[in-house]
């Protein structure tokens, strides 16, 4: 059954998915810019970034690195990116925060290592029937690979109480992020997703 799920998932979400995400990430990447993709998985969403824009540099980070990746992917903890501070241009999230048990321990270490923005993938469950979305769709796309599923989704206020704690300060945010054809949109789509742009408030600077 599994099989079957992550089959319909790859044919019916997965391409679009992974296209709608690069291009609304890659607009808010500075020019010539290191970006450091935290949790890459294969580096799939990363690579593609590169791909359209050539100008920038890309490497991921994960805790498990699988045998063939797109990009350079090392491995870490889940808990500290064993960076220097301020290495990296911009430190991304791509919908890893909800897998981890502390996300605000990750935005930490993000606002930490990021010299310009730390930029982030996620979602928005203010109610019941945003939780039970979103749970279903983590599911449908993550149970067939083994990944751990905490369903820690976050509201707006939380996400907001959470980049405050890590000195972050947003600096663009929108929720329109087409990822799903009808009538799949009606469901897994509305306002569940969220792409953040925040810089990081370093002290000194």
């Amino acid at each position: 059954m599994k099989a079957l799920i992550g089959k319909l998932h790859g044919d019916l979400i997965f391409d679009r998915r992974t296209r709608v995400l690069a291009e609304s990430l890659t607009g808010l990447l500075p020019r010539d810019a290191t970006v450091l993709d935290v949790g890459c998985g294969d580096g799939t969403i990363a690579g593609l970034c590169r791909t359209i824009r050539p100008d920038i540099h890309v490497e991921g980070i994960d805790v498990f690195v699988r045998p063939s990746t797109v990009i350079p992917v090392s491995a870490f903890d889940g808990k500290t990116l064993p960076f220097p501070d301020q290495s990296w241009d911009v430190v991304t999230f791509i919908d890893v925060l909800h897998h981890t048990e502390d996300p605000g321990q990750l935005l930490r270490e993000a606002a930490r290592v990021a010299r310009r923005y730390v930029i982030l993938k996620d979602h928005l469950s203010e109610n019941s029937l945003d939780r039970l979305s979103l749970s279903l769709m983590d599911w449908i796309g993550n149970a067939p690979h083994g990944v751990a599923l905490t369903y820690n989704y976050q509201s707006s206020q939380q996400w907001k109480n959470l980049f405050a704690r890590a000195n972050l300060k947003p600096d663009a945010e929108t929720s329109d992020i087409p990822l799903y054809v009808f009538p799949l949109n009606l469901f897994f789509g509305r306002k569940l997703h969220v792409v953040t742009r925040l810089r990081p408030d370093h002290p000194g600077s």
